[in-house]
């Protein structure tokens, strides 16, 4: 019977579970500019970094096309100097030819060729060694 007391009794009443209620929020903190800028600050420095690499890069081959005409025209002249020098080469040879020398001798300066070869023999004179 006890339990049948017991059950007779009403139950306390369980509080019905009320839903908490939502905090005042408080208003969130605002956003600081400053942590914007060092990002802003520091893409605008790569940015100019890789500018000034590519700047550098296009100098480089601007440098390099220059050095490549110049080569090409050095080689032109050598290879001119390489022709005249060679047409000066022809030119002394025909110059200095013995068959000239000797149309010139000939017909300019009015030489004539001599008749025969002469050979002379000379033979050393002795001195006396009493003085």
């Amino acid at each position: 019977m006890a339990t049948a007391a017991a059950r007779a009794q009403p139950r306390p009443r369980r509080r019905p579970q009320q839903q908490p209620q939502p905090r005042p929020r408080s208003r969130p903190a605002p956003r600081r500019r400053a942590a914007a800028r060092p990002r802003l600050a520091g893409s605008v420095a790569w940015i100019l970094v890789v500018a000034g690499l590519l700047a550098g890069i296009v100098a480089l081959n601007v440098g390099l096309l220059r050095l490549n005409m110049e080569a090409e025209r050095l080689e032109e002249q050598r290879n001119e100097l390489d022709a005249r020098g060679d047409e000066l080469s022809a030119e002394l040879s025909r110059s200095a030819s013995a068959a000239r020398i000797e149309s010139i001798a000939i017909h300019r300066l009015g030489l004539v060729r001599p008749d025969g070869t002469t050979y002379v023999r000379l033979t050393r004179a002795r001195h006396s060694k009493g003085g």
